[in-house]
Protein backbone atom coordinates (compact mmCIF):
# COMPACT_ATOMS: atom_id res chain seq x y z
CA UNK A 1 0.00 0.00 0.00
CA UNK A 2 1.44 3.37 -1.08
CA UNK A 3 0.28 6.61 0.51
CA UNK A 4 0.10 8.64 -2.71
CA UNK A 5 -2.14 6.01 -4.33
CA UNK A 6 -4.68 5.81 -1.51
CA UNK A 7 -8.22 7.11 -1.92
CA UNK A 8 -9.69 9.50 0.71
CA UNK A 9 -11.90 6.64 1.97
CA UNK A 10 -8.87 4.36 2.41
CA UNK A 11 -7.08 7.10 4.34
CA UNK A 12 -10.15 7.51 6.54
CA UNK A 13 -10.17 3.77 7.22
CA UNK A 14 -6.50 3.80 8.21
CA UNK A 15 -7.06 6.83 10.45
CA UNK A 16 -10.00 5.22 12.26
CA UNK A 17 -8.04 2.03 12.89
CA UNK A 18 -5.10 4.08 14.17
CA UNK A 19 -7.31 6.15 16.49
CA UNK A 20 -8.64 3.02 18.20
CA UNK A 21 -12.14 1.56 18.73
CA UNK A 22 -13.49 4.16 21.17
CA UNK A 23 -12.71 7.21 19.02
CA UNK A 24 -13.68 5.37 15.84
CA UNK A 25 -17.06 4.42 17.28
CA UNK A 26 -17.83 8.07 18.03
CA UNK A 27 -16.88 9.10 14.48
CA UNK A 28 -18.87 6.31 12.82
CA UNK A 29 -21.91 7.07 14.96
CA UNK A 30 -22.24 10.51 13.39
CA UNK A 31 -21.83 9.39 9.76
CA UNK A 32 -24.63 9.21 7.17
CA UNK A 33 -25.64 5.61 6.44
CA UNK A 34 -24.13 5.59 2.94
CA UNK A 35 -20.75 6.87 4.17
CA UNK A 36 -20.88 4.48 7.11
CA UNK A 37 -21.31 1.53 4.77
CA UNK A 38 -18.45 2.66 2.53
CA UNK A 39 -16.00 3.24 5.36
CA UNK A 40 -16.79 -0.06 7.10
CA UNK A 41 -16.15 -1.92 3.83
CA UNK A 42 -12.77 -0.18 3.53
CA UNK A 43 -11.91 -1.06 7.13
CA UNK A 44 -12.91 -4.70 6.54
CA UNK A 45 -10.73 -4.89 3.41
CA UNK A 46 -7.78 -3.16 5.05
CA UNK A 47 -4.70 -5.36 5.12
CA UNK A 48 -1.37 -4.70 6.81
CA UNK A 49 -0.59 -0.98 6.74
CA UNK A 50 3.10 0.02 6.77
CA UNK A 51 3.96 2.20 9.74
CA UNK A 52 5.21 5.02 7.49
CA UNK A 53 1.87 5.08 5.65
CA UNK A 54 -0.07 5.17 8.92
CA UNK A 55 2.15 8.02 10.12
CA UNK A 56 1.51 10.07 6.96
CA UNK A 57 -2.25 9.57 7.28
CA UNK A 58 -2.19 10.70 10.91
CA UNK A 59 -0.08 13.73 9.98
CA UNK A 60 -2.56 14.67 7.26
CA UNK A 61 -5.45 14.38 9.74
CA UNK A 62 -3.57 16.55 12.22
CA UNK A 63 -2.91 19.20 9.56
CA UNK A 64 -6.59 19.32 8.59
CA UNK A 65 -7.66 19.57 12.25
CA UNK A 66 -5.21 22.42 12.77
CA UNK A 67 -6.45 24.14 9.61
CA UNK A 68 -10.00 23.99 10.96
CA UNK A 69 -8.80 25.60 14.17
CA UNK A 70 -7.04 28.38 12.24
CA UNK A 71 -10.21 29.00 10.22
CA UNK A 72 -12.27 29.34 13.39
CA UNK A 73 -9.69 31.71 14.89
CA UNK A 74 -9.21 34.09 11.99
CA UNK A 75 -10.93 32.92 8.84
CA UNK A 76 -9.79 31.25 5.63
CA UNK A 77 -7.12 33.80 4.69
CA UNK A 78 -5.58 33.60 8.16
CA UNK A 79 -5.53 29.79 7.99
CA UNK A 80 -3.89 29.83 4.55
CA UNK A 81 -1.20 32.24 5.74
CA UNK A 82 -0.35 30.14 8.81
CA UNK A 83 -0.30 26.91 6.82
CA UNK A 84 1.96 28.46 4.16
CA UNK A 85 4.55 29.11 6.85
CA UNK A 86 4.07 25.74 8.53
CA UNK A 87 3.99 23.28 5.62
CA UNK A 88 4.78 25.33 2.50
CA UNK A 89 2.48 26.87 -0.14
CA UNK A 90 1.86 23.69 -2.13
CA UNK A 91 0.84 21.54 0.81
CA UNK A 92 -1.12 24.42 2.37
CA UNK A 93 -3.15 24.80 -0.82
CA UNK A 94 -3.98 21.08 -0.84
CA UNK A 95 -5.08 21.14 2.78
CA UNK A 96 -7.27 24.22 2.33
CA UNK A 97 -8.88 22.74 -0.80
CA UNK A 98 -9.79 19.55 1.07
CA UNK A 99 -10.92 21.50 4.11
CA UNK A 100 -13.14 23.84 2.13
CA UNK A 101 -14.65 20.93 0.23
CA UNK A 102 -15.61 19.30 3.53
CA UNK A 103 -17.08 22.55 4.87
CA UNK A 104 -19.71 23.07 2.21
CA UNK A 105 -22.91 24.10 3.87
CA UNK A 106 -24.66 20.93 4.96
CA UNK A 107 -28.14 22.22 4.16
CA UNK A 108 -27.38 22.17 0.44
CA UNK A 109 -26.96 18.39 0.62
CA UNK A 110 -30.74 18.22 0.29
CA UNK A 111 -30.24 18.99 -3.42
CA UNK A 112 -27.85 16.13 -4.19
CA UNK A 113 -30.59 13.62 -5.06
CA UNK A 114 -32.73 16.00 -7.09
CA UNK A 115 -32.75 15.39 -10.84
CA UNK A 116 -30.85 18.13 -12.75
CA UNK A 117 -33.88 18.84 -14.97
CA UNK A 118 -36.14 19.33 -11.96
CA UNK A 119 -33.60 21.52 -10.19
CA UNK A 120 -32.90 23.60 -13.31
CA UNK A 121 -36.64 24.18 -13.77
CA UNK A 122 -36.79 25.53 -10.22
CA UNK A 123 -33.72 27.73 -10.74
CA UNK A 124 -34.65 29.03 -14.20
CA UNK A 125 -36.41 32.11 -12.84
CA UNK A 126 -34.02 32.77 -9.95
CA UNK A 127 -31.46 35.58 -10.02
CA UNK A 128 -28.24 34.43 -11.79
CA UNK A 129 -26.17 35.15 -8.67
CA UNK A 130 -28.43 32.86 -6.62
CA UNK A 131 -28.20 30.13 -9.24
CA UNK A 132 -24.41 30.50 -9.35
CA UNK A 133 -24.10 30.22 -5.58
CA UNK A 134 -26.29 27.11 -5.44
CA UNK A 135 -24.29 25.40 -8.20
CA UNK A 136 -21.04 25.94 -6.28
CA UNK A 137 -22.56 23.93 -3.42
CA UNK A 138 -23.20 20.89 -5.64
CA UNK A 139 -20.74 18.31 -6.92
CA UNK A 140 -19.12 19.27 -10.23
CA UNK A 141 -21.01 16.52 -12.07
CA UNK A 142 -24.39 17.47 -10.60
CA UNK A 143 -23.77 21.18 -11.22
CA UNK A 144 -22.78 20.44 -14.82
CA UNK A 145 -26.05 18.58 -15.32
CA UNK A 146 -28.05 21.53 -14.01
CA UNK A 147 -26.01 24.08 -15.98
CA UNK A 148 -26.56 22.18 -19.23
CA UNK A 149 -30.36 22.36 -18.72
CA UNK A 150 -30.44 26.15 -18.35
CA UNK A 151 -31.08 28.44 -21.31
CA UNK A 152 -27.91 29.52 -23.19
CA UNK A 153 -28.34 33.10 -21.93
CA UNK A 154 -28.60 31.99 -18.31
CA UNK A 155 -25.74 29.52 -18.76
CA UNK A 156 -23.44 32.35 -19.79
CA UNK A 157 -24.55 34.72 -17.02
CA UNK A 158 -24.34 32.08 -14.29
CA UNK A 159 -20.93 30.85 -15.48
CA UNK A 160 -19.46 34.36 -15.37
CA UNK A 161 -20.73 34.80 -11.81
CA UNK A 162 -19.32 31.44 -10.70
CA UNK A 163 -15.93 32.28 -12.16
CA UNK A 164 -15.77 35.64 -10.39
CA UNK A 165 -17.38 34.57 -7.11
CA UNK A 166 -15.56 35.04 -3.84
CA UNK A 167 -16.30 33.81 -0.31
CA UNK A 168 -19.96 33.88 0.67
CA UNK A 169 -21.11 34.96 4.12
CA UNK A 170 -22.88 32.23 6.16
CA UNK A 171 -25.98 34.41 6.69
CA UNK A 172 -26.44 34.70 2.92
CA UNK A 173 -26.26 30.93 2.59
CA UNK A 174 -28.76 30.44 5.38
CA UNK A 175 -31.18 32.86 3.71
CA UNK A 176 -30.98 30.89 0.46
CA UNK A 177 -31.41 27.63 2.34
CA UNK A 178 -34.61 28.91 3.87
CA UNK A 179 -35.92 29.59 0.37
CA UNK A 180 -34.94 26.12 -0.77
CA UNK A 181 -36.66 24.52 2.19
CA UNK A 182 -39.94 25.87 0.90
CA UNK A 183 -39.56 23.65 -2.18
CA UNK A 184 -37.35 20.74 -1.14
CA UNK A 185 -36.99 18.85 2.13
CA UNK A 186 -33.93 19.32 4.28
CA UNK A 187 -32.31 21.53 6.85
CA UNK A 188 -29.04 22.25 8.53
CA UNK A 189 -26.09 24.51 8.03
CA UNK A 190 -22.50 25.09 8.95
CA UNK A 191 -20.42 28.11 9.63
CA UNK A 192 -18.59 28.37 6.35
CA UNK A 193 -18.90 27.87 2.61
CA UNK A 194 -16.45 27.50 -0.22
CA UNK A 195 -16.20 30.05 -2.97
CA UNK A 196 -16.85 29.59 -6.65
CA UNK A 197 -14.01 30.80 -8.82
CA UNK A 198 -12.40 29.80 -12.08
CA UNK A 199 -11.51 26.30 -10.87
CA UNK A 200 -15.09 25.54 -9.79
CA UNK A 201 -16.40 26.57 -13.20
CA UNK A 202 -13.65 24.67 -15.05
CA UNK A 203 -14.63 21.48 -13.24
CA UNK A 204 -18.26 21.96 -14.32
CA UNK A 205 -17.39 22.80 -17.92
CA UNK A 206 -15.24 19.69 -18.20
CA UNK A 207 -18.42 17.67 -17.72
CA UNK A 208 -20.63 19.60 -20.17
CA UNK A 209 -21.18 18.55 -23.76
CA UNK A 210 -19.18 20.46 -26.35
CA UNK A 211 -21.96 22.81 -27.55
CA UNK A 212 -22.83 24.02 -24.04
CA UNK A 213 -19.14 24.39 -23.16
CA UNK A 214 -18.48 26.50 -26.27
CA UNK A 215 -21.49 28.72 -25.53
CA UNK A 216 -20.25 29.44 -22.03
CA UNK A 217 -16.62 30.04 -23.06
CA UNK A 218 -17.57 32.33 -25.95
CA UNK A 219 -19.70 34.43 -23.63
CA UNK A 220 -16.91 34.59 -21.05
CA UNK A 221 -14.38 35.61 -23.71
CA UNK A 222 -16.61 38.51 -24.71
CA UNK A 223 -16.90 39.66 -21.08
CA UNK A 224 -13.42 38.86 -19.76
CA UNK A 225 -10.82 37.33 -22.16
CA UNK A 226 -8.21 36.83 -19.44
CA UNK A 227 -10.65 34.97 -17.21
CA UNK A 228 -11.76 32.79 -20.12
CA UNK A 229 -8.13 31.90 -20.86
CA UNK A 230 -7.53 31.02 -17.21
CA UNK A 231 -10.55 28.73 -17.17
CA UNK A 232 -9.50 27.04 -20.43
CA UNK A 233 -6.11 26.22 -18.97
CA UNK A 234 -7.73 24.77 -15.85
CA UNK A 235 -10.04 22.56 -17.86
CA UNK A 236 -7.18 20.31 -18.94
CA UNK A 237 -4.19 19.80 -16.69
CA UNK A 238 -0.98 18.02 -17.60
CA UNK A 239 -1.88 14.82 -15.75
CA UNK A 240 -5.01 14.57 -17.92
CA UNK A 241 -2.79 13.40 -20.79
CA UNK A 242 -3.77 9.89 -19.70
CA UNK A 243 -7.28 10.74 -21.00
CA UNK A 244 -5.96 10.97 -24.56
CA UNK A 245 -6.10 7.93 -26.81
CA UNK A 246 -2.82 6.69 -28.28
CA UNK A 247 -3.40 8.33 -31.67
CA UNK A 248 -4.01 11.68 -29.98
CA UNK A 249 -0.87 11.34 -27.86
CA UNK A 250 1.17 10.61 -30.97
CA UNK A 251 -0.33 13.68 -32.69
CA UNK A 252 0.42 15.83 -29.65
CA UNK A 253 4.05 14.73 -29.49
CA UNK A 254 4.59 16.04 -33.02
CA UNK A 255 3.87 19.51 -31.62
CA UNK A 256 6.10 19.23 -28.56
CA UNK A 257 9.84 19.79 -28.38
CA UNK A 258 11.80 16.95 -26.79
CA UNK A 259 13.35 19.32 -24.26
CA UNK A 260 9.91 20.54 -23.15
CA UNK A 261 8.67 16.97 -22.90
CA UNK A 262 11.65 15.84 -20.83
CA UNK A 263 11.30 18.86 -18.55
CA UNK A 264 7.55 18.35 -18.12
CA UNK A 265 7.99 14.68 -17.23
CA UNK A 266 10.38 15.53 -14.38
CA UNK A 267 7.39 16.02 -12.07
CA UNK A 268 4.85 13.84 -13.89
CA UNK A 269 3.02 10.86 -12.42
CA UNK A 270 4.06 7.33 -13.34
CA UNK A 271 0.81 6.96 -15.31
CA UNK A 272 1.61 9.97 -17.49
CA UNK A 273 5.17 8.77 -18.10
CA UNK A 274 3.87 5.33 -19.05
CA UNK A 275 1.37 6.92 -21.44
CA UNK A 276 4.14 8.86 -23.18
CA UNK A 277 6.65 6.02 -23.29
CA UNK A 278 4.16 3.61 -24.87
CA UNK A 279 3.62 6.07 -27.72
CA UNK A 280 7.24 6.68 -28.67
CA UNK A 281 9.95 4.35 -29.88
CA UNK A 282 12.32 2.67 -27.47
CA UNK A 283 15.11 4.90 -28.78
CA UNK A 284 13.12 8.07 -28.02
CA UNK A 285 12.20 6.73 -24.57
CA UNK A 286 15.88 6.24 -23.77
CA UNK A 287 16.68 9.71 -25.10
CA UNK A 288 13.97 11.33 -22.93
CA UNK A 289 15.16 9.51 -19.81
CA UNK A 290 18.76 10.49 -20.48
CA UNK A 291 17.72 14.12 -21.00
CA UNK A 292 15.81 14.09 -17.69
CA UNK A 293 18.82 12.66 -15.87
CA UNK A 294 21.22 15.09 -17.54
CA UNK A 295 19.08 18.07 -16.38
CA UNK A 296 19.68 17.27 -12.73
CA UNK A 297 17.73 19.30 -10.10
CA UNK A 298 15.23 21.59 -11.83
CA UNK A 299 13.10 24.48 -10.60
CA UNK A 300 9.46 23.48 -10.21
CA UNK A 301 8.44 26.72 -11.94
CA UNK A 302 10.37 25.64 -15.05
CA UNK A 303 8.70 22.23 -15.02
CA UNK A 304 5.26 23.78 -14.64
CA UNK A 305 5.97 26.20 -17.49
CA UNK A 306 6.87 23.29 -19.79
CA UNK A 307 3.73 21.44 -18.73
CA UNK A 308 1.65 24.56 -19.46
CA UNK A 309 3.07 24.76 -22.99
CA UNK A 310 2.07 21.16 -23.60
CA UNK A 311 -1.41 21.78 -22.16
CA UNK A 312 -1.81 24.75 -24.52
CA UNK A 313 -0.92 22.46 -27.43
CA UNK A 314 -3.55 19.95 -26.27
CA UNK A 315 -6.23 22.65 -26.10
CA UNK A 316 -5.32 23.97 -29.54
CA UNK A 317 -5.31 20.54 -31.16
CA UNK A 318 -8.64 19.70 -29.54
CA UNK A 319 -10.20 22.92 -30.80
CA UNK A 320 -8.93 22.08 -34.30
CA UNK A 321 -10.50 18.63 -34.04
CA UNK A 322 -7.16 16.85 -34.40
CA UNK A 323 -7.26 15.02 -31.07
CA UNK A 324 -9.94 13.68 -28.75
CA UNK A 325 -10.03 13.92 -24.96
CA UNK A 326 -11.96 11.02 -23.43
CA UNK A 327 -15.36 12.11 -22.13
CA UNK A 328 -15.23 15.50 -23.85
CA UNK A 329 -17.11 14.64 -27.07
CA UNK A 330 -20.38 16.37 -27.95
CA UNK A 331 -23.71 14.64 -28.43
CA UNK A 332 -23.27 14.56 -32.21
CA UNK A 333 -19.71 13.24 -32.11
CA UNK A 334 -19.35 9.77 -33.55
CA UNK A 335 -16.07 8.02 -32.88
CA UNK A 336 -15.33 4.92 -34.98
Amino acid sequence: MQYNQMSPMQKAAVALVAFGPEVSALVLKGMPEQDLESITIEIANLGDVPSEVEQKVIEECHQIFMARQYVSQGGVDFASEILDKAVGPGRAKQIMHRLESSLKTAGFSLLKDIDPKQLSAFLQNEHPQTVALILTQLSSQHAAGVLSELTPELQAEVSLRIATMEKIAPDVLREIEQTLQGHFEGSGGREMSVSGGAKALAEMLNLLDTSAEKNVLQSLEAEDPDLAAEIKNMMFVFDDIILLDDRSVQRLLKEVETKDLSLALKAASDDVKAKIYTNVSERVTVMIKEEMEFMGPTRLSDVEAAQSRIVEAVRRLEEEGQIIIAGRGGKEDVIV
